[in-house]
């Protein structure tokens, strides 16, 4: 997959799931579970007569934080859902009702619905979401039903020491903390929807006209890349692919609503390189504007032979004196890396390694002055290391000036930046003659 179909996707997914994470939303306190919170008191209740079992704790008190209902707004589609032409369910009710037709391809409430949902996902406000956690958690900690609550389950599991108190508040604060942000995610969702179902459904639309493109000119979407995307992003989030679609689910949205997403930006990547990939010219004089003045030091990578010289467990001033000894005879005798293996077989203990190429930003000094001053074809002096005395020999070098790394990733993004320009343009055109019903 091309590697710039994937970049307009990467500033969208990799925040999406930020709102499922407990340390995106909460503030650095919120993260720990404190030891000692204020306004909650850990007190071990006294131990219960011998042959009494303990009272059953207030209906109340057994639930400690009851988890808030999920609003109507964001109700699951329903089992008869099916699937449209762009990948998105569909279902029956009010959201099947069409609300606009694109030459003839209609885009359902419900589509429209789970778009502003990813939207409003990708909107961010995390700074608000911890200003909000906050002032709830402090709502909670200075509300005393959290106090009645957290006794209420100390004595239902009988603790009697300190420690199981310990253990059980902190089991009770962690729980406190999720159903809170669980919560306050919720409310933010439901009161960002209405700001984004405009953009949604231009989206929407932008992405039906798209998608009848890509079939006009013979590109189809393999379905086998966007579950390679969608696979990678769940990858990066630490999650299987089912467990990336359940997350999305528990937010209310449809996997199926991002995979379309993906399989429009797949196709119109596709589209927009097939037919003005003879357009973009790019010159050496724009790439040279472009780097002007852009510093950078040079990369070094080294083509190395090691040899090893084992030491004894037990190290003696003796023995180790013998092996630098033998060190040094390796080297005089070394004379260019095509007699690296044979000098190290004359010398029992020792062990030869072709190490292949290595970046010198990789070595620890001072190994790395002594390497990057030698001579292709020299060894430098022996050291000591945990694997034993060591000799490194240069055999060879390869030198990335900056300025040429810069030039090639210059020339990338200014021939991405062409193809957007294109791609808008042609877009543009594509809504000028389009047809849309507005229902």
């Amino acid at each position: 997959m091309n590697r710039h179909a994937l970049r307009g996707m990467s500033s969208t997914i990799l925040r999406l799931c930020a709102w499922g994470s407990l340390a995106g939303l909460c503030p650095a306190a919120l993260a720990q579970t404190p030891q000692s919170l204020p306004g909650l008191i850990v007190t071990v209740p006294p131990p219960l007569p011998a042959g009494q079992s303990p009272a059953p704790p207030a209906k109340e008190a057994a639930k400690p934080a009851p988890k808030a209902k999920p609003k109507p707004a964001e109700a699951q589609p329903t089992k008869s859902a099916s699937l449209d032409t762009s990948g998105e369910s569909s279902r029956s009710g009010s959201g099947l009702a069409i609300a606009v037709i694109v030459n003839g391809d209609p885009i359902t409430g419900y589509q429209i619905d789970q778009r502003a949902r990813l939207l409003a996902l990708s909107a961010g406000g995390s700074e608000d979401l911890k200003a909000k956690a906050e002032a709830r958690w402090a709502q909670i900690v200075n509300d005393p039903k959290t106090n009645e609550r957290l006794q209420a389950l100390l004595r239902e599991r009988n603790v009697k020491s300190r420690e199981e108190a310990q253990a059980v508040q902190k089991e009770y604060v962690m729980s406190l903390q999720r159903n809170m942000i669980e919560q306050i995610k919720r409310e933010a969702r439901s009161a960002m929807l209405p700001k984004f179902r405009k953009e949604a459904q231009e989206e929407l639309i932008d992405e039906r006209l798209k998608l009848q493109e890509a079939k006009r000119v013979g590109v189809t979407p393999e379905e086998a890349e966007v579950e390679k995307v969608v696979n990678m992003f769940a990858e990066r989030n630490k999650m299987t692919p089912a467990q990336f679609a359940e997350h999305f689910q528990k937010m209310g949205i449809n996997i199926e609503t991002l995979k379309s997403r993906f399989r429009a930006q797949l196709a119109w990547t596709d589209v927009i390189r097939r037919k003005f990939s003879m357009q973009v010219n790019i010159t050496q004089r724009d790439i040279d504007q472009a780097v002007s003045g852009a510093g950078g030091a040079d990369q070094v990578e080294l083509q190395l032979h090691r040899i090893v010289l084992s030491i004894p467990p037990k190290l003696d001033q003796r023995s180790l004196t013998e092996r630098f000894v033998e060190a040094e005879a390796i080297r005089k005798r070394f004379s260019g890396c095509q007699t690296t293996a044979a000098v190290a077989a004359k010398v029992a203990a020792a062990r030869f390694e072709n190490l292949g190429a290595r970046q010198a930003s990789s070595i620890s000094e001072p190994t790395r002055s002594f390497l990057l001053n030698a001579k292709d074809g020299e060894m430098i002096p022996p050291d000591i290391t945990a694997d034993g005395v060591e000799l490194l020999a240069v055999c060879g070098r390869k030198v990335t000036r900056a300025q040429e790394e810069q030039r090639t990733k210059k020339e990338a993004e200014l021939r991405q930046k062409e193809f957007e320009i294109l791609a808008r343009r042609h877009l543009r055109d594509l809504r000028q003659d389009a047809v849309i019903e507005h229902r």
